[in-house]
C-alpha cells in the first residue's frame, strides 16, 4: 500500500501537467485567433475606406451588364444573334418565384451566419462548414427549377456518346477524332477525357445522369477547399478565412449546378492547391506529382483550359517550390501526354479537328466584337460586384492597405484575368461562356474577398438569386 502511493502521485501529477500545458495551449490558440480575427477586421476597415472605389466599381459593373443585354437585343432583333435568345448569355428568360424561396432563405442565413463562423472555427472546420454551405446553395439553386440532373438528360451532353464507346473505350478513343463530326454538339468541342470520365461512372455500376451531375456538383464545389488552401498558402490564413464565404456563395454557383465545366473547375483547383500542399520533402513530391497529373489533365478535358495553366505557374513564382517538387508536377502533367498519346489521341489534330467542327458550326458566324466585350459582362455576372470593388482595390492606385491585404490574392486573380483576356482576344469563345469561364471566375471571385462588411457577400448571393430565377439555360 505503502509504495503504490508515490507512483499514483507520479501518475496525478503527470496527467495535472499534460492538461495544464492543453490548457496554455488552448489559451494560446484563442489569443491568437483573437488577435486574428481583431487583424481582419481591422484590415477589412482599412480596404474600404476609399468612397471612390465603393461608389465607381459596382456602378461600372453594372454598366458593362446592362449595356451587354441592351446591345444583345439590339443584335438578336436585327438577326445579327439568331441562335441566343438572351444575349450575352445562351438561354431564355423566365421568372422563377415560391421555388427559388429555400434557396433565397439559405443565402440570407449564410450571408448572416457564415463570415463570423469560419473566423470563429477551426481551420479545417471553417473548409468542411464552407463545402457543406457550397454544396447546400447550389443544389438549392438547381432544384429550384428542372433539378439536378437534367443538364445532362440533353441529348448535346457527353452521357450521349456513351453507346458509340460501348465496352472498348480505349478503341473508341483511337478512333475519335476521325469519327469526331458523328458526336453531339458537346463532345465535338472537347477532347475525349470528359465522356472517358462519364463511361468510368456508369462502368462503375454509376450509370444515368443523376451520377454525372452529382459528380460535377460534389468536384466543383470542392473547388472552394482547394482555393482556400492555396490562399493561406500564398496569404496566410486570415486572407484564407476572409474568401471562404465569397468563395461558398459564389455567383457561378448557378452553373456550377450543373455544367461539366463544374467538374473542370475541380479539377484544375486541386491540381494548383497540390503544388503548394504537403509537409516534409517526401509529401511534397508526392502532392507536386498527383497536382501535376491533374493540371496535366486539364488540356484533355477542354480545350478552352490551356490558358488556365497560367494560375499554377504564377503560383509556382510566388511560393518557389523546391526543384525536385516542381520535376515531380512535370512528370505527372507528362504522363497524362504520354498515355493519350499510347491511346491513340494526338492533341494537337485534335484541336485542328475540333476547329474546324466550330468553324463549320453557327456560333462561330456570331458578331467577334460584340462578344469581345459581352464575354467579360458574362465573367461579371459570374464573379458577381463584390469582385468589381476587389478588382478596384487591386488596382496600382488603389489604397496602400488595399494593396498590401492583397497581393497574395492579386497573384491568382492576375493570372485568370490574363488566361481569360486571352480565349476572349482569341475569338473562339464567342458566346456560351457562362459554363466556359465557370473555372476561372471562382480564381477571379477571390479579389471579393477584399471588400467589407456583409454588403457585398449579400450581393453576390442575390446575383446568384437573380441569374437562376430569371435565366433558364440548357447547362
Amino acid at each position: 500500500m505503502e509504495s503504490g502511493r508515490p507512483q499514483a502521485g507520479r501518475t496525478a501529477d503527470r496527467r495535472g501537467a499534460a492538461e495544464g500545458r492543453r490548457a496554455r495551449r488552448g489559451t494560446r490558440a484563442v489569443r491568437r485567433l483573437r488577435r486574428g480575427t481583431e487583424a481582419a477586421s481591422h484590415l477589412w476597415r482599412e480596404t474600404g475606406r476609399d468612397p471612390r472605389v465603393r461608389r465607381f466599381a459596382p456602378a461600372a459593373w453594372a454598366a458593362l451588364v446592362v449595356a451587354a443585354f441592351a446591345a444583345g437585343a439590339v443584335l438578336h432583333g436585327f438577326g445579327a444573334l439568331a441562335i441566343d435568345h438572351l444575349p450575352p448569355l445562351h438561354g431564355h428568360f423566365r421568372v422563377l418565384t415560391v421555388t427559388l424561396l429555400p434557396a433565397a432563405a439559405f443565402a440570407a442565413v449564410a450571408v448572416a451566419v457564415l463570415p463570423p463562423l469560419v473566423v470563429r472555427s477551426g481551420f479545417g472546420r471553417a473548409l468542411a462548414v464552407t463545402y457543406g454551405c457550397a454544396l447546400a446553395w447550389t443544389v438549392l439553386l438547381a432544384v429550384s427549377a428542372d433539378g439536378l440532373a437534367a443538364p445532362f438528360t440533353h441529348p448535346e451532353e457527353y452521357p450521349a456518346a456513351l453507346p458509340a464507346v460501348g465496352g472498348d473505350p480505349l478503341g473508341w478513343l483511337a478512333g475519335f477524332t476521325e469519327r469526331l463530326p458523328e458526336y453531339p454538339t458537346h463532345v465535338r468541342g472537347h477532347p475525349p477525357l470528359p465522356v472517358l470520365v462519364v463511361w468510368a461512372l456508369a462502368a462503375a455500376g454509376l450509370p444515368g445522369p443523376l451520377p454525372a451531375a452529382l459528380l460535377a456538383v460534389l468536384t466543383g464545389c470542392s473547388a472552394s477547399v482547394a482555393i482556400a488552401l492555396t490562399v493561406r498558402r500564398l496569404s496566410g490564413e486570415e486572407a484564407a478565412r476572409r474568401a471562404l464565404p465569397y468563395l461558398a456563395l459564389t455567383p457561378a454557383s448557378v452553373w456550377i449546378a450543373t455544367s461539366m465545366d463544374a467538374f473542370f473547375a475541380g479539377v484544375g483547383a486541386w491540381g494548383v492547391a497540390l503544388l503548394v500542399l504537403g509537409r516534409g520533402r517526401a509529401a511534397r513530391i508526392a502532392c507536386a506529382a498527383a497536382g501535376g497529373t491533374l493540371l496535366g489533365a486539364l488540356p484533355y478535358l477542354s480545350y478552352g483550359l490551356v490558358p488556365y495553366l497560367l494560375i499554377p505557374v504564377a503560383v509556382a513564382v510566388a511560393v518557389r517550390p523546391p526543384r525536385a517538387a516542381v520535376l515531380a508536377a512535370l512528370a505527372g502533367a507528362a504522363s497524362v501526354t504520354a498515355a493519350f498519346a499510347a491511346g491513340g489521341f494526338l492533341w494537337p489534330a485534335g484541336v485542328l479537328a475540333t476547329h474546324a467542327e466550330w468553324a463549320a458550326d453557327p456560333g462561330a458566324a456570331r458578331p467577334y466584337l460584340y462578344f469581345l466585350v459581352a464575354n467579360l459582362a458574362v465573367l461579371a455576372l459570374l464573379t458577381g460586384p463584390a469582385t468589381a470593388a476587389g478588382l478596384a482595390r487591386l488596382a496600382p492606385g488603389a489604397e496602400p492597405a488595399g494593396r498590401a491585404a492583397g497581393r497574395g490574392v492579386g497573384v491568382v486573380v492576375a493570372a485568370a484575368l490574363v488566361a481569360v483576356l486571352a480565349l476572349d482576344v482569341s475569338g473562339v469563345t464567342r458566346g456560351e461562356v457562362e459554363r466556359i469561364w465557370v473555372p476561372y471566375a471562382l480564381w477571379i471571385g477571390l479579389a471579393a474577398s477584399l471588400t467589407d462588411g456583409r454588403r457585398p457577400l449579400a450581393a453576390q448571393a442575390l446575383t446568384g438569386l437573380l441569374l437562376q430565377g430569371l435565366v433558364v439555360s440548357p447547362w
